[in-house]
């Protein structure tokens, strides 16, 4: 039987551009506050810090009690934190009845296929990750290694592909682009100057995730490297989701993030996927999505199909 009535569902998306947190009462969704998201430090993420971010930004709208239910959902929680000490400090910062903390990729799905479903996804946004499930057996991740080790097509992999072109012609390499070099003067200055900006800026991946729609541009535009890259950065991010859906019989596949606004990539990963005979279904809503819709499932059904890495319930 559904408890959901007039119960408070406090749904949380952290990812590399920002921090959105919504309130939903029943069926009610509330406006989306946000905040500045993850910022990866020597020792991870500092969830505390978030948790003390998402809280405040909700804080008119819950005076005087805690939700009912609280779902966390969070770019890497499998590498970049400790998934125990994140249901701690989430269960301590809502005190809500029940707290669910899950990671982006399986949000991103349920997001996406607006429920419970089986199927894929590849999100692309500031990182990459590709996921598949049936909510049962079946739990597959594909990259989402970060921009150091992975993350193909994502933002900043694009963006940190396009310096490196954009180096090469500065070098008066044959590989090179001027073309993305000219474009790269006016947000990163000169050269000499780039090392630092993205090796120790704790923002690296923002940053470099703000040059993509410049190689995307150069692309449309002809520019032979940026076409080159867009066309990798789409047909990694099919590859991607074809091996997360591997497992699963018939699945439904789709796409999310902002890089597939860019159209030479979004392109080059219909052109992959219809190699093999599939096809992108239309992606219904996003990682705040899921973590609303975790929610109100959890309230209605009186459980959730946990998983020790990917969704955890308290």
């Amino acid at each position: 039987m559904s408890t959901l009535g007039r119960a408070t569902v406090a749904a949380v998306d952290i990812g590399g551009s920002g921090l959105r947190v919504q309130l939903s009462h029943g069926t009610e969704p509330g406006p989306v506050r946000t905040a500045p998201g993850v910022r990866i430090q020597p020792g991870g993420i500092d969830v505390s810090a978030l948790a003390v971010a998402a809280r405040a930004l909700v804080a008119d709208e819950l005076p005087m009690q805690d939700p009912d239910v609280v779902v966390w959902s969070m770019r890497g929680l499998l590498f970049l934190a400790d998934r125990t000490e994140v249901m701690r400090i989430v269960r301590s910062s809502f005190g809500a009845r029940r707290t669910v903390v899950v990671s982006d990729a399986v949000a991103n799905l349920v997001g996406a296929l607006d429920g419970l479903r089986p199927g894929a996804v590849v999100a692309a946004g500031t990182g990459a990750v590709a996921f598949g499930t049936d909510f049962d057996e079946t739990w597959c991740r594909v990259d989402g290694w970060g921009h150091v080790l992975g993350d193909v097509g994502s933002g900043a992999w694009l963006g940190l592909e396009g310096l490196r072109a954009a180096l090469r012609s500065s070098d008066g390499l044959p590989s090179g682009s001027s073309a993305l070099l000219d474009a790269a003067r006016p947000s990163f200055g000169e050269p000499t100057t780039w090392p630092r900006q993205v090796m120790n800026a704790p923002d690296a991946p923002e940053r470099l995730a703000g040059f993509a729609p410049a190689v995307a541009e150069a692309a449309t535009d002809g520019d032979p490297v940026a076409t080159a890259l867009c066309a990798h950065a789409g047909e990694g991010l099919a590859d991607a989701l074809g091996a997360a859906a591997s497992g699963l019989p018939d699945p439904v596949l789709v796409a999310t993030g902002g890089v597939l606004a860019a159209v030479p990539v979004r392109t080059a990963l219909e052109r992959r996927l219809a190699r093999d005979g599939r096809v992108l279904a239309p992606a219904l809503g996003g990682a705040l999505d899921g973590a609303r819709l975790l929610g109100t499932h959890l309230l209605e059904a009186g459980s959730l199909p946990a998983h020790a890495a990917y969704l955890l319930v308290d």
